[in-house]
């Protein structure tokens, strides 16, 4: 079994900046990726990004891509996604999840492991 705890989230003012975490823990901790996903007020949860966890490959949702940057360390079983000039569009419960898949990454149900969110909220 795999845990997942995200932190970081938070109130943040547009254009603003905000760092999540998540740490992986449990014996059975041995992914191919690690991804975040949001689900924003009355949506369905949407892909964020993911990292290939050895090559340290990325990549990204287009409504993210350039503002946000996801990155891991491997020693430390986390994954952290650093959110800049935040929009309020950006405002949603963020998630992390982990999978031993080695294909579309960025779909939900290849996730298997899967935290239990933090907020993040953008105002205006």
């Amino acid at each position: 079994q795999v845990q997942l705890v995200e932190s970081g989230g938070g109130l943040v003012q547009a254009g603003g900046s905000l760092r999540l975490s998540c740490v992986a823990s449990g014996r059975a901790f041995s992914p191919y990726a690690m991804a975040w996903f949001r689900r924003a007020p009355g949506k369905e949860r949407d892909f964020v990004a993911w990292i290939h966890w050895r090559a340290d490959s990325t990549f990204y949702a287009d409504s993210v891509k350039g503002r946000f940057t996801i990155s891991s360390d491997n020693a430390k079983s986390t994954v952290y996604l650093q959110m800049n000039s935040l929009k309020p569009e950006d405002t949603a419960v963020y998630y992390c999840a982990t999978t031993e898949a080695r294909l579309n990454w960025g779909l939900e149900k290849t996730y298997n492991y899967w935290g239990q969110g933090t907020q993040v909220t953008v105002s205006s």
